[in-house]
């Protein structure tokens, strides 16, 4: 039996494909942004410019957050998107299994009428014993 949608329309098969996605493309970001940032720490120009802007000494912190540019900052914004959209769905996947089982409830209790209904019209119909 496939299982009913949400408020928005989705069934849990639906809101599950959309999660597997969201879930792709979290992990996908995610693989990104540490590559970015692999692809920065490793490049010795990078380094070379934060110890000579400030004279040798540690690195200077707003040179740091100058390193996030580019593919980091826009593997990032995918990473918080990708995270919201299948926090999303997450909710409202509880929300379908409710309406499921209301729904369930619901099916029951026309069946258990329409059982009712058959069990009365079969008494009608008996032959009457005289």
């Amino acid at each position: 039996m496939e299982q009913e949608g949400t408020a928005n329309g989705k069934t849990t098969q639906e809101l599950a494909a959309k999660g597997q996605k969201h879930l792709e493309d979290t992990v996908e970001a995610a693989f990104q942004i540490l590559s970015s940032m692999n692809d920065e720490l490793c490049n010795p120009a990078l380094w070379s410019a934060s110890h000579s802007s400030n004279g040798g000494d540690a690195p200077d912190s707003s040179h740091h957050l100058e390193m996030g540019g580019g593919a980091l900052d826009e593997a990032r914004l995918r990473y918080k998107s990708a995270v919201g959209s299948l926090r999303s769905v997450l909710a409202a996947i509880p929300n379908s299994q409710k309406e499921l089982a209301g729904k369930n409830r619901h099916l029951k209790l026309l069946i258990d009428q329409l059982r009712n209904l058959v069990t009365d019209i079969s008494t009608w119909q008996s032959p009457c014993s005289v």
